[in-house]
């Protein structure tokens, strides 16, 4: 097994979960669906496919031998993003009903709420089968189809690889990638508690803050036929060292960190 990391940030992310056409919610971390959506995408899987095992690697791979540590960096802010649709249009051009029919002209505007982050930022840890790894990573490099964060009209800004080789994930979070925090630690503090996602149960219970299941396991990303399984979600809090605050310019130290043979 081996790890790589990943920064997801962007001005808009939607992690949804239950969704339905009319109020679209998000998760308020990446979730496992999301991830897997995005590596799928870039490869150029299409969707009945996008689960199979890549067949060309070594012990044939899935997206499923794929494990997640979330490290929080910015929750961000909830925004809601209100849409219509079919309203104003002449007759001929209105919605139709699920039985096939023009719906009523005091009915034709269809009213949705979609759900987003504002400006948040995550750290994610991979931990996989070292071919898979170097895969994702080259799909992410050189995407057949553009990454987004969970929503199409949602981009990623770079840097998005942080680096792809990486013996310790957690370790690495805890302890060297800046942190893009929204706001300085406290002056004169040492330590500033970051939250984190993780797919299994900690080492340490202790650091524990919640225990809860999403239904994001992806089973089929075929239209018409999406399926996904609940899984167990803990949340840990951690004191992290204030000197990973990467300041108000975060990718001056992003790039120290990704590249630090440069700084030598």
């Amino acid at each position: 097994m081996s790890g790589m990391l990943l920064r997801l940030a962007g001005p808009l992310a939607s992690f949804g979960t239950s969704a339905a056409f009319h109020d679209r919610d998000t998760a308020a971390h990446p979730t496992r669906s999301a991830l897997i959506g995005m590596f799928a995408a870039c490869a150029g899987r299409e969707r009945p496919h996008a689960l199979a095992p890549f067949t060309d690697l070594p012990d044939k791979p899935s997206y499923h031998d794929l494990d997640f540590t979330i490290r929080i960096d910015r929750p961000g802010i909830p925004y809601t993003d209100f849409h219509t649709v079919g309203g104003g249009y002449p007759r001929e051009e209105q919605l139709r009903t699920s039985s096939g029919i023009r719906r009523p002209a005091a009915e034709s505007t269809l009213v949705s709420r979609r759900h987003c982050l504002a400006d948040a930022i995550f750290t994610v840890a991979v931990t996989g089968p070292a071919p898979l790894l170097e895969a994702i990573a080259r799909h992410l490099e050189h995407p057949r189809y553009a990454p987004y964060l969970g929503r199409r009209a949602c981009i990623p800004t770079e840097p998005l690889v942080l680096t792809t080789k990486v013996a310790d994930p957690f370790t690495e979070l805890r302890h060297r990638v800046p942190l893009s925090l929204a706001h300085p630690p406290r002056p004169g503090a040492d330590t500033v508690a970051v939250d984190f996602i993780h797919e299994h149960p900690p080492p340490d219970p202790a650091t524990v803050t919640a225990h809860y299941q999403l239904a994001d396991q992806p089973e089929d990303f075929t239209a018409n036929q999406r399926r996904h399984h609940l899984r167990n979600i803990w949340r840990t809090t951690h004191q992290l060292p204030s000197a990973l605050y990467a300041g108000p310019q975060p990718l001056k130290s992003l790039a120290v960190y990704m590249h630090p043979e440069q700084t030598k």
